[in-house]
């Protein structure tokens, strides 16, 4: 599933193809994806001018000229290309689900081969309180996201802590790949109980989730199966994760003495997915 990285590097792709652009058409090829997408959608859009793209957790909100905002998820396999001004867009493709045409002939398609993502319209004023947002903890990459807030968040917890990030309650935004990545840039095991991660262990834990969110997003993301950028090319991140997918191999500390022989990445399954981690780093 595409993670916060992925979509905010979309999302950027996206705002060079759509910032103060009108939708000069909108076609909707398949309704029926994670939800149905809403009766009316189509001229609800078209004429519309897009003044905003924004971000919240992995959510696009795409703020229109009429007070409207449009989310997009990307579900598990979806992703946005965007066809520019001047070129001739190939036909559709079967996953197609949605095209968008903007008054300067550039076009835009949001491709989900699973059919997990989803489209929704509402009112600015309703917007905080959608099922999708309402509820979602603080974005990582602000300010306001602080060592004493997540703190504040852990304790009490008695899940592992690998489990408690994953809760987008927590903190949004945040997946499997980038938590693995960030507990080991921290040195704090997976397997801790979340309650214990507060005070100094959250001191080191928030600026690694920080680090590795930013790095990850000037690598364009991480491209391990479906996702592409707007325009096609492949993220790199996952040319360098330290621990995620490399079990039985070295961490990617290069100051460690984890040589795959004495020591290697181990993986683990909790609550259904595989952690990766190093046990001679992470405690």
């Amino acid at each position: 599933m595409p993670e916060l990285p992925e979509v905010e590097t979309t999302r950027r792709g996206l705002a060079t193809a759509l910032l103060g652009r009108r939708l000069a058409r909108v076609e909707v090829r398949e309704r029926r994806l994670r939800f149905p997408v809403p009766i009316g959608f189509v001229q609800h859009l078209t004429g519309r001018r897009v003044e905003a793209i924004d971000r919240r957790a992995k959510y696009m909100l795409f703020r229109l000229d009429n007070g409207e905002t449009m989310i997009l998820h990307l579900g598990m396999s979806g992703r946005m290309r965007v066809y520019a001004p001047g070129t001739t867009p190939p036909p559709p493709e079967r996953h197609d689900h949605l095209v968008f045409a903007t008054d300067d002939g550039a076009e835009i398609r949001f491709n989900d081969s699973r059919r997990f993502g989803f489209v929704d319209l509402v009112a600015a004023a309703d917007l905080a309180g959608h099922r999708m947002l309402a509820g979602l903890g603080p974005e990582p990459l602000d300010a306001a996201f602080t060592p004493a807030v997540l703190s504040a968040a852990l304790a009490g917890k008695h899940t592992p802590v690998k489990a408690a990030l994953l809760d987008q309650k927590t903190v949004a935004g945040l997946g499997n790949i980038y938590v693995s990545e960030a507990l080991f840039r921290a040195g704090i095991s997976p397997r801790r109980s979340a309650h214990t991660v507060v005070g100094v262990r959250a001191e080191r834990l928030v600026p690694a989730i920080r680090r590795v969110l930013e790095d990850a997003i000037e690598a364009g993301g991480s491209s391990l199966r479906d996702f592409r950028h707007a325009d096609g090319e492949l993220g790199y991140f996952q040319t360098r994760f330290a621990v995620y997918g490399r079990a039985g191999g070295r961490c990617g500390d290069p100051l460690s003495d984890c040589d795959g022989t004495t020591c290697s990445v181990r993986r683990l399954v909790q609550a259904g997915r595989s952690t990766f981690y190093c046990p001679r780093r992470q405690r």
